[in-house]
Order: C-alpha cells, then structure tokens, then sequence
C-alpha cells in the first residue's frame, strides 16, 4: 500500500495580513513608554482609544475610527487621573463607554460625547476607589451589562456594580481575594460564569467570579505563565509564557482539569511577552510578541494536536500594544475577519492590519461569518448577581440583519407615539386608572394576543422604541444605512488634507464599480430570465 500524505483542509490556511498604507494609520501619536505589559489600546466600531504619554498624570487619547494621518499634538484628552493610565477598556454593550486603570489605585468611568472629545476631558462620570495600590487590569463583564471587575497590586480582585449611577463608588458588591501575588491576566469564558486568573506565582487559577472559590488551579512546574486566555466554549484555555530555559511557549489546558496541559509548543528563546488573541467565531487564535513584528495564526481544533499552524504576517515595524476591533466593526465585503491596531512606538504610529480571507466573490460569504456577540447584554447587573448565567446575545454581519433575541417590552407611550392619531380618530378611548389614550385597534390586537406569548412579542416588533438611558439623547445607530466600504458616510468627517481628499475620491471610485457590476449582473439575469419565458412560450406543451 503506497503512502499518502496527510493534508488538513481549512477554509483558512490562506488567511493573510494586509497593512493600511500609511495614509490609512494614524500618525504622531505619543505612545506611552510604560513597562506594563498591557495592550495599551481599546478599539470599538466608533473609536479608538490609546494610552499617551503625558507629563504630570495619565491620560489616553479618543479618536473616531475613520480618522486617519497626522494627528495634531494639542489634540484633546481623557486626562483626570493623577498617575500612569495603565489599562483601558471600551464598555461591550455601549460604544460610548470606556473604563480606566491608573497608577494611582482607581479607575474611572468616562462617557465620550456623540461627536467625539473636542475638548480635553477631566471629570469622570464615576469614580471606582477600593484597592490599596495601583490597578493593573480591568475587564467588563461579557455577558452582564454594567459590572466590571478590576485587579491591583494588592493581589485583589474587585467586583463593582455599576447600575445605581453614583459618581464614586468606595464599596465593591464582593472583593476577591484568594491571590498570594500580582495578577498578570484575566479572562471571562463565553457567559461569564467562569474567571482564569494568571498570577505572577506560575499558576493559573479558574475562578467562581461571584463566589471567588477556586475550582482548578495548576502546579506545572515546567510552564511560568503570564498572559491566559478561555478559548471560547471549546472548555479550553491557552496560556502563554517560558520555560524553565526561558524558552517561550504556549500550553493548552483542559479546565475542568488544570493538573497537566494537553499541549505545549516551544516557539523561540525570545524575552518579550506574547499576546495571545482567539476568535471564537473562525476559531483562530493569534499569538503577537511584544517587541516584535510577528503575528502567527493557528486554527484550533478539539483533536490532537489542536493547535494547526496556518501562517505569519512579519512586519519590520515592532509593536509594543495592540487593540482589536469587534466582529461587528469588520468590513465584511473584503472578506475581513480579524483587526488588529499596532502600536508601534518607535515611529509614533497606530497600524491597522486586516486579516483577510481571499475570495473572488464579492457577496457576502457566509462560511466565514457565522452568527457573533451583538452590542445587547443578555443581563442585566443584578440577574447575574443574583446567580443567573446566559450565553451572549447574537447577530448576524450580514447587511441588514438584525440582533437574534425578542425585543423588550414597551410602555404604552413608546406605543401610541408610533401610531399616527389622524388615521383613527374614532378609536380613542381611556385606560381604566390612567389617563393615557389607547386606540381601539390596539385594545382589540391586546385582547387577541392576550395568553400568547408569542404573539406578544410580534405585537411589540410593530413599533418603534428606544430606551433613553442618558438626558442627552442620541441618534438612532443606522448601521448598514449610509455603509461605503465599511465606512459610515453619516458619521465620516469631511476631509482637511488633499491626502484625505484623494482616500475618499478612491473609495468612492470603488463603490461605483461595485454598483456597475451589480447592475451589469442584474441585467444579464433579467435577459436569461427573458429567455425563459420566451421558450416557455414556444414550447408545444404551453
């Protein structure tokens, strides 16, 4: 019997990176020059956010996703704390919402205004004081709205509560604090019912994150870890780290059993930290060196030896943080599934690097986007609190879909305000208790669906509503309205340099060649579909 070689097929070994030019990235940006091994970066579909050096206190610039080139050295900042910033996030479930960590043992809440920060901001919306030294990491919950939970030097971990609105906070709703020295990661698995820790005592530690009981931790004496990470709902965990020989490596752990690891791979003898970043959606995960230009991409699978190495992007720009944009700020129309933002100090630089997919097609590809986290939380604050898990709520990149869950109940005036009175002005009548004006067309669909909880959700699809959180309200998030490109026409500002000019004449361009083809299709099919009918009509059996 002949030997034959084994190949593994994916839909992702020809995954590439793709680099912005430079009049893509963002330019003269003062990158912190902070030790911290953190990302130093936050990215949502709106903004993007990074920790800048500033002299007498921390501070980290906001700038929208669509602005690229020179960035103007007086340009405004977040700045209200009074040491180092050493991490920040962006809220999941509010695009205007981002949290800071600082040397000087808070963090901060700060709301971004609609138009972005014209002026340099100092007053936080809240105010988060608990820890005894300075908090290194932060992480919002993935799953329940308003908790976010926080880690200092004082090997404690906090959980704060966000939704009683106070502007300082001085005690957590449980403090955890089981750690005998600094905590280098945290990671929340994909309903947030589980929290891994990576201490600077070589363990890894899965956490109950209401109870603060340990449920695994490891004793390997061969692996130091210092970044850890849940690979989705794959009941696995990747951490990276060095060896006894300082060799740098990755380990694959079974989380119900943290004894041994399932997998370890040495990758070079290196000293910067590796980010580890994992897609649960392609199942790929990315390691990114500190210090380095290097990006290696895997695909996991449940099989051994479930790490399949697919390719590298090298760049002779090293990166010294980096951010990702969420799934729902991808350009789906390049087959983009990944999107990195590379800090790279020595140039003062923020490069945005795409992984593409390579496809001829320009349709929406299916395969590679599966149903991904929306912008809704599944909980609120005090259900998870009060025991509840659930998974994220999900939607689909496909232009013009919408989130997979029942909307939520509406109040009768958020109702009569979507029915235009002029239409029924014999059906007006009043609510028994109450002064507010209900229509008779409505009263009979409430009779009819009453019982039936299904048909009480289709009557609450009929109308419009929006919950009104802030005193300032903002406009409604037309995703897909005004899309070209990926970009957002409604929000784009309009360009100041020639460079910029140029951009949007050539994506512009792009766009109608799209349309041309489009249309050139829909023509060709309209005459086979002529056709069709034309032998119809001739056919002896007609």
């Amino acid at each position: 019997m002949s030997w034959r070689p084994q190949y593994r097929s994916s839909k992702f070994r020809h995954v590439f990176g793709k680099p912005a030019n430079k009049e893509g990235c963002l330019d003269g940006v003062p990158i912190t020059q902070s030790v911290q091994d953190n990302y130093f970066c936050a990215v949502n579909p709106k903004f993007i956010a990074i920790v800048t050096e500033c002299a007498g206190g921390g501070a980290f610039l906001v700038i929208p996703v669509q602005q690229t080139g020179k960035i103007d050295p007086q340009h405004p900042r977040i700045c209200g704390h009074k040491k180092n910033v050493l991490d920040i996030k962006w809220n999941p479930f509010d695009d205007y919402i981002i949290a800071s960590a600082s040397e000087d043992a808070t963090v901060k809440i700060w709301e971004i205004p609609n138009n972005g920060v014209t002026k340099s901001i100092t007053n936080a919306k809240m105010e988060l004081v608990g820890h005894s030294r300075r908090v290194g990491l932060i992480e919002w919950h993935p799953t329940a709205n308003n908790i976010i939970f926080s880690a200092g030097y004082d090997y404690k971990i906090l959980i704060w509560n966000l939704d009683s609105q106070e502007s300082l906070y001085k005690s957590p709703v449980k403090s955890i604090d089981i750690h005998y020295d600094v905590i280098l990661s945290m990671s929340f698995n994909m309903d947030g019912s589980l929290l891994a820790t990576a201490c600077k005592d070589k363990k890894i530690r899965v956490l109950d994150p209401r109870s603060g009981k340990v449920l695994q931790e490891t004793d390997c004496k061969t692996h130091r870890t210092s970044k850890v990470l849940f690979l989705g709902n794959t009941r696995r965990l990747l951490s990276t780290g060095t060896s006894r020989w300082n060799i740098r490596q990755t380990a694959l752990w079974d989380q119900d059993d943290l004894s041994q690891p399932l997998h370890q791979e040495d990758l070079d003898g290196a000293s910067g930290i590796i980010f580890p970043f994992y897609d649960h959606d392609t199942h790929m995960l990315y390691v990114a060196p500190k210090g380095e230009g290097i990006i290696r991409y895997y695909e996991v699978s449940t099989e051994k030896p479930f790490l399949h190495f697919l390719a590298e992007h090298r760049s002779s720009l090293p990166q010294k943080g980096m951010g990702v944009m969420p799934k729902r700020g991808l350009d789906v129309s390049i087959c983009e599934v990944f999107r990195f933002y590379r800090l790279v100090t020595n140039k003062n630089l923020v490069e945005p690097l795409s992984m593409i997919v390579p496809r001829r097609s320009e349709a929406y590809q299916d395969d590679i986007y599966p149903m991904t986290a929306s912008s809704d939380s599944a909980l609120t604050a005090y259900e998870w609190l009060s025991g509840l898990n659930k998974d994220p709520l999900l939607t689909s990149l496909k232009p013009g879909s919408e989130i997979s869950q029942p909307p939520p109940q509406s109040t009768d005036k958020d109702i009569l305000c979507s029915i235009n009175p002029q239409k029924h002005p014999d059906h007006v009548e009043r609510v028994t208790g109450g002064q507010i004006p209900v229509y008779g067309e409505l009263k009979e669909h409430r009779e009819q669906s009453r019982g039936d909880e299904k048909a009480l959700e289709r009557r609450h699809s009929m109308f419009s509503y929006r919950d009104h959180r802030r005193t300032e309200p903002r406009a409604v998030d037309r995703r897909y309205s005004l899309l070209a490109n990926g970009c957002d026409l409604s929000q784009c500002a309009p360009p100041k340099t020639e460079n910029e000019l140029l951009q949007m004449f050539y994506k512009q361009q792009e766009e109608i060649r799209k349309l041309r083809d489009m249309v050139a299709q829909r023509e060709i099919r309209i005459k086979q579909l002529e056709l069709e009918v034309k032998n119809l009509h001739n056919s002896p059996s007609y």
